[in-house]
C-alpha cells in the first residue's frame, strides 16, 4: 500500500527541484506506485497514443515527462512555480478518456475541459488550497487556446481565457507543450516561439478592446 499523501509531497518536492523531474517520476512508474487511486491518473497517460504527425515521442507519459522537463528549465521565469509546475504535470490529464480514433486519426477533442475537472479531482485528495488548485486548473483548462486562436477555431474562447488566467503564465506553459515533443529541430522551436508571440500579441490587443 502506498501512502498517498507521502506519495504526493515527494512529487511536489522533486518537481520544484529536479533539473529533470521525469526521471524521479519514470521511476516512480517503473516500480507500479502509480496504480492506485488518484495516482492512476497519471499511469493511464502511459495508455494513451496520440498523432505521430504531431506527437513522433508517443504516448502522452512520453510527451508529459518531456513537457516537465522543458518546464523545469523554466520556473525560475514563472509567477508561481508550484502553480507552474502542477500546469505542466496535469495538462493533459483529460487526454486517456477523451482520446478517441475518427476516420483513422487519433483525437482528444475537449480534453482540456474534462483536464481541468480531473486536476481539481486529483489536487483536492492531498490539499483544500482552493486558490492554488484553481490556479492549476486554469492552465489545463485554457493551455490549447493558443492553438485554437491561430487556427480560429471556433472553440477558442479567448476572453474568457483572459479573465480567467495569467497570459503570461499560459504563454510559457504553451512554450513547454510545444517543445515537449520529438524531433523538434532549431527551426521548428524557433517557428513554434514565434506562433507564442503571436498568440500574445493577439491577446493584448483583445486585452485592450475588453477595457474599451
Amino acid at each position: 500500500m502506498v501512502d498517498s499523501q507521502s506519495l504526493f509531497n515527494d512529487i511536489d518536492k522533486h518537481i520544484l527541484e529536479d533539473e529533470r523531474p521525469s526521471e524521479y517520476l519514470n521511476s516512480l512508474l517503473h516500480e507500479n506506485k502509480l496504480r492506485e487511486y488518484p495516482f492512476n491518473m497519471l499511469f493511464d497517460l502511459t495508455k494513451a497514443e496520440q498523432n505521430k504527425k504531431y506527437h513522433p515521442e508517443g504516448s502522452v507519459w512520453n510527451h508529459t515527462m518531456m513537457v516537465l522537463d522543458e518546464a523545469a528549465n523554466r520556473k525560475d521565469k514563472s509567477e508561481s512555480p508550484r502553480v507552474f509546475m502542477w500546469a505542466a504535470l496535469l495538462h493533459d490529464i483529460g487526454k486517456p478518456s477523451t482520446t478517441r480514433v475518427r476516420k483513422g486519426k487519433i483525437t482528444s477533442y475537449n480534453h482540456e475541459k474534462v483536464g481541468k475537472d480531473m486536476a481539481v479531482e486529483f489536487l483536492k485528495e492531498f490539499m483544500d488550497d482552493e486558490a492554488f488548485i484553481k490556479k492549476v486548473a486554469a492552465l489545463v483548462r485554457w493551455h490549447m487556446e493558443p492553438l485554437f486562436l491561430a487556427k480560429n477555431s471556433p472553440s477558442a474562447n479567448t476572453e474568457q481565457m483572459l479573465r480567467e488566467v495569467s497570459l503570461d503564465e499560459l504563454a510559457l506553459l504553451s512554450i513547454c507543450d510545444r517543445f515537449g515533443r520529438g524531433n523538434m529541430s532549431d527551426n521548428k522551436r524557433r517557428d513554434e516561439e514565434k506562433g507564442i508571440e503571436m498568440f500574445v500579441e493577439k491577446c493584448r490587443k483583445i486585452q485592450k478592446s475588453m477595457k474599451k
